[in-house]
């Protein structure tokens, strides 16, 4: 099947329509816009990429599983750590999707500058043909009229041939003779500007051929480049899973080894209390503990003597002791 190219299908039968020419100029400006609309949503992902990097970072750093000890304490320091590291790879990402995006804005200006040179020489021809042609048509219009004047005349001496006089003939000669070269005339500048309009058409379509040719150019590389933009966005956000993945398969390892009988004892031994636990306190009944309990007689041992007398002098009176017989404490 033959392919399909810009210079063999934009073309009007119209000498001055620019139908086929605005319709590629519009395919263009089009493309252009889809390339800033992908280059902002690039710029949109990495910010949402940075963001979410900027808070797992944060989160990174709460304090997770502070009191736990042993091989669980281990698993879940892998676990922050290899978080930490899934916020730095999306931090990466974003960079990696700045980059990219700019790398378009680069090729959209470079583009854009690109087509400006012939999108400005092309609208030049467009006016130049657009007013030659218009110079033309009035110029035909003069020529035509000028033709129709002149056989006016011509036909105006003829009917006055045989009834005018010598001086009226005269006069209706000079008129026609005077009206052939004006239409001569007229016919010269009209057929000098349809060779003028000739070359300039020639002109415009060995122009518009070349910019056919040049937009089409355009139109690939601004369709394999976006094509390329776009796979390898989608490589790198793949390649960032399978980061992930490996990043948080350190974390499975980690807790593969994580051994709960070891974390147990490890506890056990660290906070041990003792092995003997209480015993069960009795049932102990008030009055089978008054019966059997033993007559208590007040201990002796360890009391000290009576106080001995107080020494008398000679004319003191004698003080008798409660040990001594007879003592009383009834005075009589």
């Amino acid at each position: 099947m033959r392919e399909l190219h810009f210079k063999d299908n934009f073309w009007n039968t119209e000498v001055i329509s620019t139908a086929g020419y605005d319709s590629i100029i519009q395919h263009l400006n089009d493309g252009k816009r889809t390339c800033k609309e992908i280059e902002d949503f690039m710029k949109a992902r990495a910010a949402i990429e940075e963001k979410y990097a900027k808070e797992l970072l944060g989160l990174s750093k709460k304090v997770c599983g502070h009191s736990e000890m042993n091989t669980l304490k281990r698993s879940l320091d892998v676990f922050k750590l290899q978080t930490e590291n899934v916020s730095l790879s999306h931090l990466h990402l974003a960079q990696t999707m700045r980059e990219e995006a700019k790398k378009l804005e680069d090729f959209r200006e470079k583009q854009k500058e690109a087509r400006k040179k012939v999108e400005q020489h092309m609208d030049t021809l467009h006016k130049q043909k657009a007013a030659q042609y218009k110079k033309t048509a009035e110029a035909k219009k003069t020529y035509e009229q000028k033709c129709r004047d002149k056989e006016e005349a011509e036909q105006n001496m003829n009917r006055n041939a045989t009834t005018s006089s010598s001086k009226q003939q005269e006069k209706l000669y000079a008129k026609t003779q005077q009206a052939k070269q004006t239409a001569e005339e007229a016919d010269r500048i009209y057929s000098q500007n349809v060779s003028l309009l000739g070359k300039m058409r020639e002109e415009w379509l060995n122009e518009h051929v070349k910019a056919c040719e040049f937009f089409e150019k355009q139109e690939v590389e601004r369709i394999s480049t976006l094509r390329n933009v776009v796979w390898t966005h989608l490589n790198h956000l793949s390649q960032q899973c399978v980061s992930s993945d490996e990043l948080l398969e350190e974390v499975r390892k980690s807790l593969e080894q994580c051994n709960i009988q070891e974390d147990i004892e490890h506890f056990i031994n660290l906070r041990r209390t003792g092995d003997k636990p209480p015993a069960s306190v009795p049932y102990e009944n008030f009055y089978n503990n008054q019966r059997s309990a033993p007559t208590r007689s007040l201990p002796t041992a360890g009391r000290r003597a009576a106080a001995p007398p107080p020494p008398t002098a000679e004319n003191d009176p004698l003080y008798s002791t409660a040990a001594e017989p007879g003592y009383s404490l009834i005075r009589y």
